[in-house]
């Protein structure tokens, strides 16, 4: 349904007509992000620059009952900027400026779409750094990474976003501007807001704490047979800034891509980082070595220059692109399990790899149980793309019944809605649209994302199926 004439006319003169797109070609640019899956085609892109601007463009929504999806950089994998086919996408690209730098107070203040790691780089020469590190932070926005409660390899230490926000600028879905604030009396409204996946509102203005750079890093590499031996170092005392591990097909596909030299022949590859005080870093890291060595390492080797850290976390950071190198394309899922639970989990992903024919490429978080299986397969082979989505579910309901949840730092999205009846009971979601609604009352700030409905769970034509709606009690069949 095209959108009222007025309506446009009035987004062009409230963003100026060089920040409104609408040329069916250059729409496409904005139909999906991450998750190329799902797209959809948005009736009109504007681009504002400043908060004031957004809140223009969302009074008119408003007024018009016109539905908009927020958008970053596009690097989500969930679906969570899936635009909406009737609506129109906000997106914060031109707002990209670092407003403020406190070193006092160790805080940045920064409009949603500077970039994550150039927090870290507007404060890097006076010795801060931002903790919060997707593998995408290059490229990804710090609004983004607010809407997803994004995490990281350094996580396990320094806790996701929401640990790091310290106040947002919110446009309300009916246009009002206000200040979430971690020193506001009452709920916490500021932690409802982050991860809440743009259905809340769009942030504008986000002020995140920044930490002293710690006085040593150690990064250790270990090589090993098989990826079973991984929970005894925090079970053993030790906190390190980051535990990662990859298996063999990851190490052979980022050694295709950017050759990190990681040991040959191994099952599974090991990145053990620890930080702090020198003293304290040089006894952890012993503990961490010999652990390794009673786990079955055979190779294990410790980066001496920040060329080589460097190196050790190409591999890693560059896991997700370098499929590329053995699949023409691939599902990513993101679970979260008990650490206890991970080698149990991955021998199940392993079972369900054979079950359903498809390869399963495994990287994870470690030292916080967030597993990013990533599903292999041919999208030119007629039933492959439905069967790993299929297999990428099979793992997802594994890591709940282990005990687990459904996203550790993607989001749910469009991606993950279905599956929400099986972590959260009736009253549970009740709640939580409750809240959504106590925000959003005309369900115009990102629709359909997050929550089941009848329409993005349907049941595709066949042999009928109970309907995850049906088994949680939020709907029934006529």
């Amino acid at each position: 349904m095209p959108l009222p004439a007025e309506f446009s006319t009035a987004v062009a003169q409230a963003v100026g007509p060089d920040a409104v797109v609408t040329d069916p070609a250059k729409l496409r640019t904005y139909e999906c992000d991450a998750l190329t899956g799902h797209r959809a085609i948005p009736e009109l892109v504007a681009l504002p620059a400043s908060a004031a601007e957004v809140q223009a463009i969302v009074r008119l929504c408003a007024a018009h009952r016109v539905p908009f999806v927020a958008r970053g950089a596009g690097t989500g994998l969930s679906g969570g900027a899936l635009p909406v086919a009737d609506g129109i996408v906000i997106s914060l690209a031109r707002m990209n400026r670092v407003l403020d730098v406190d070193l006092e107070h160790a805080s940045v203040v920064v409009e949603p779409g500077v970039t994550n790691l150039d927090i870290t780089r507007a404060v890097a020469g006076d010795g801060f750094f931002y903790a919060p590190d997707p593998s995408s932070q290059q490229v990804c926005t710090i609004g983004g990474n607010v809407a997803e409660n994004s995490g990281g390899a350094h996580c396990v230490k320094n806790g996701f976003t929401v640990n790091h926000v310290l106040a947002v600028d919110v446009v309300l879905p009916d246009g009002e501007l206000v200040t979430l604030s971690r020193s506001d009396s009452g709920p916490d409204l500021l932690g409802v807001f982050v991860g809440s996946e743009g259905t809340l509102g769009i942030a504008t203005r986000i002020t995140v704490r920044i930490l002293r750079t710690p006085e040593v890093v150690r990064t250790l590499l270990a090589g090993f047979a098989t990826t079973d031996a991984i929970s005894r170092v925090i079970a053993d005392g030790i906190l390190p800034a980051a535990i990662e591990m990859m298996d063999a097909l990851t190490v052979e596909a980022v050694e295709a891509a950017v050759a990190p030299g990681y040991p040959a022949g191994a099952g599974a590859v090991l990145i053990v980082e620890l930080d702090g005080q020198a003293a304290q870093v040089a006894e952890d890291s012993a503990v961490v070595e010999q652990i390794c060595l009673e786990q079955g390492a055979f190779e294990l080797r410790a980066a001496e220059t920040p060329e080589e850290r460097a190196r050790a976390w190409l591999g890693r950071k560059s896991a997700f692109a370098s499929m590329g190198r053995i699949a023409s394309s691939y599902y990513v899922q993101d679970g979260v399990v008990p650490r206890t639970r991970l080698p149990e989990v991955l021998r199940r992903t392993a079972a369900l790899s054979v079950e359903y024919g498809l390869r399963v490429a495994s990287v994870f978080h470690a030292g916080d149980g967030n597993l990013h299986p990533l599903v292999l397969y041919d999208e030119t082979v007629e039933g492959e793309p439905e069967k790993a989505k299929q297999l990428a579910t099979a793992i997802l309901d594994a890591c709940v019944e282990a005990g687990g949840s459904i996203t550790g730092e993607h989001g749910v999205g469009v991606d993950k809605a279905c599956s929400m009846p099986k972590l959260f009971g009736q009253r549970d979601l009740e709640v939580m649209m409750r809240l959504r609604d106590a925000f959003d009352p005309e369900g115009l700030s990102n629709p359909g994302k997050v929550f089941p409905t009848p329409r993005l769970c349907g049941e595709v034509p066949g042999p009928y199926k109970t309907h995850p709606l049906e088994r949680a009690g939020l709907a029934e069949r006529l």
